[in-house]
């Protein structure tokens, strides 16, 4: 096998470069904030001057994805691989993604409203994965050394994405219906019950939070069946019980659960959201706690 070189000081400069699409993306989330802020105001003036405000956080949500792109690119150039072979890649990687198929999304306007909670999800992703998560950058572990690497990562990540902005329309739903923003008394309550109430409708937020984790679900379902084969492949075995396997499993099943439940059931509402609401919290729990804490042939955070 031929020795890979590794670039150490093109990977710090891939860190520089994450560093400044953090900047951006925070850029991002402030005006998409304001945006909100505006476009709930009572006065004409100030709702006409939010359509500028979203154009112009959306704008810099672009570059700030193009910056990461770059960064992400880097990483992989130093690394002479794919960069998503550790918790650092994944993290930076899967951001990248989400924040792709969310700029793809906002063709859709009840999406586009979401600018403010994926943007902001995509800056604790980043913040985690530079401050917690970072690694040198290392050669693959003969198990990685497969083009299966390329195929069952990327699926996951793009399914995670799908399953983020499900989640971010779920979020918004509960914030939409919660009885203490109906009930609202205070000034500053009464004021997020407007920001809340230029969002689309709460039975549009389920509807699009379903149709997103469909897509996420056929995803992970395919995750699953090529990690199998993968495992065939590399220990001879198709299913060995290991803790990221039983995970992924576990996820598998909550959402076959939650779009069971909703295609059959009749489970709408609140139910549905919150069900939908802890896939997601196993998801995000199988790639950072399992990854850190937990032992087995899967485990590669790199820490």
């Amino acid at each position: 096998m031929n020795s890979v070189v590794l670039n150490e000081s093109l990977s710090q400069a891939s860190l520089l470069v994450i560093f400044a699409s953090m900047l951006v993306f925070t850029a991002a989330f402030l005006v998409s904030g304001w945006h909100l802020s505006k476009a709930a105001s009572k006065k004409v003036k100030e709702v006409k001057a939010s359509s500028a405000l979203e154009r112009v956080g959306l704008s810099l949500a672009v570059i700030a994805t193009l910056v990461l792109a770059a960064g992400v690119i880097m990483r992989g150039i130093a690394a002479a691989r794919v960069p998503w072979s550790n918790l650092y890649e994944y993290s930076i990687t899967g951001a990248l993604i989400l924040m792709m198929i969310f700029l793809i999304s906002i063709r859709v306007p009840e999406v586009r409203i979401l600018a403010t909670f994926v943007v902001g999800f995509v800056l604790l992703v980043l913040g985690t994965a530079v401050s917690l998560f970072y690694v040198e950058v290392q050669s693959l572990m003969p198990a990685l050394q497969s083009f299966w690497l390329v195929i069952h990562v990327l699926v996951a990540l793009t399914a995670t994405a799908f399953f983020s902005i499900a989640a971010a329309l779920s979020t918004a739903y509960l914030l939409k219906t919660a009885n203490w923003v109906e009930k609202a008394k205070t000034k500053g309550v009464a004021n997020f019950k407007r920001v809340m109430g230029i969002f689309p409708k709460k039975e549009t937020l389920e509807q699009l939070a379903y149709r997103f984790n469909i897509v996420g679900f056929i995803l992970w379902s395919f995750t699953l069946i090529a990690g199998a084969i993968w495992a065939e492949r590399a220990w001879h075995r198709y299913w060995g019980w290991d803790t990221k396997e039983v995970w992924t499993f576990i996820i598998w099943t909550i959402y076959a659960g939650y779009l069971h439940a909703n295609a059959t059931r009749g489970w709408t509402g609140k139910r549905a959201v919150w069900l939908g609401l802890v896939g997601f919290a196993a998801v995000v729990f199988n790639f950072t706690i399992v990854n850190m804490f937990f032992k087995g042939l899967h485990v590669y955070s790199g820490l």
